[in-house]
């Protein structure tokens, strides 16, 4: 039997939501709430996201919070998007029917009635607009059983609706992308705090999905640690075979080294403060791409630029050091990602 029931015989109604820690995702809840739905949330963790901001929300929302890691999954859906990548390399599409797909097993598995989301008609216009709603709900495989009760009203009943285990009149009908709605509503709620929208996915950033386009482009098959590697320092393009990624301060340097796989070359300025630099794998790494990245990595250091300076490299067990001059910062932004 799904749902169960209270000490009063009346069916408990419970859901699983999607909560990402931001301001629709906990609206739906309280919304819900109101009707008193015993709510689970659920987030994601990925090489592209964490989960702090929904773990913050669950705490003020006071409701129990399921983690799922799915990064490998994920990141093999981000590498070739079905419905293709929206401004950055973001495939909400493609993730959104994914989350919904893990929601819906879950419900299925442990008994609840309904998944939710905080989803609004038209706040996004790419991955929220009626088409691309009706698009995840049908891929995820739980489309009569996905409500979206911040636009509800707006959208086809869905199945808790029809068997009134929701009231569709109490739920709510915004849509676009204007938040005053929400604000609202926030302030009836009590609700706080929590993090601007769109600002926990990296996948949304300009910056990074450059980065993320250059390494599917010239390493088809990069796995975490390159990703990982992505939200590190600078990257410089050297071939296309070969890259090479500095610390642009301490913490930075500690997190790159932390990441450089045993045999990967390190290079360091000797003496003044420097970056530490990696160059990732070694296949097709020749003396040519050794001696430019020990010059970036004096253009970067607070050595003299216009006079020679030892750089340490680290190939293996072996060190040998380079008396290199600094190349001129103008040519060092040319291969910049």
């Amino acid at each position: 039997m799904v749902g169960s029931l209270g000490n009063t015989g009346a069916r408990r109604v419970r859901a699983v939501g999607l909560l990402s820690g931001g301001l629709d995702s906990s609206l739906a809840v309280r919304v819900l709430q109101e009707q008193a739905v015993e709510v689970l949330g659920l987030t994601f963790r990925s090489c592209f996201f964490e989960t702090a901001h929904a773990e913050e929300a669950a705490r003020h929302l006071s409701i129990p919070l399921r983690i799922i890691d799915f990064s490998a999954e994920h990141l093999e859906m981000v590498r070739k998007p079905p419905h293709g990548y929206g401004k950055g390399m973001n495939p909400c599409i493609d993730c959104h029917a994914l989350m919904f797909h893990h929601a819906g097993r879950l419900m299925e598995a442990e008994g609840y009635d309904f998944i939710f989301t905080g989803e609004v008609l038209g706040e996004r216009p790419m991955s929220q607009n009626r088409q691309s709603l009706a698009v995840v709900a049908e891929e995820s495989g739980y489309a009569d059983f996905l409500l979206r009760p911040l636009s509800a009203k707006l959208l086809p009943p869905t199945k808790p609706e029809r068997e009134g285990l929701i009231d569709r009149s109490r739920l709510l009908a915004i849509r676009g992308r204007s938040r005053k709605p929400q604000m609202e509503l926030a302030a009836r709620y009590r609700l706080t705090e929590y993090p601007t929208p769109a600002g926990g996915c990296r996948l949304t950033d300009p910056n990074f999905s450059k980065r993320l386009a250059d390494l599917f482009q010239h390493s088809p098959q990069a796995g975490a640690r390159d990703v990982e590697l992505l939200k590190l320092g600078r990257h410089f393009r050297l071939s296309p075979a070969v890259k090479v990624v500095m610390g642009r301060n301490r913490t930075e340097n500690e997190q790159l080294l932390a990441l450089r796989r045993p045999g990967e070359l390190h290079l360091v300025v000797i003496g003044p403060p420097a970056p530490d630099v990696i160059i990732p794998g070694t296949d097709k790494v020749s003396e040519e791409h050794i001696l430019l990245a020990a010059r970036l990595a004096v253009t970067y250091s607070d050595a003299p630029q216009e006079e020679p300076a030892t750089v340490r490299l680290t190939d293996g067990g072996q060190q040998r050091d380079l008396l290199v001059r600094a190349l001129p910062r103008a040519e060092a932004q040319t291969s910049l990602i």
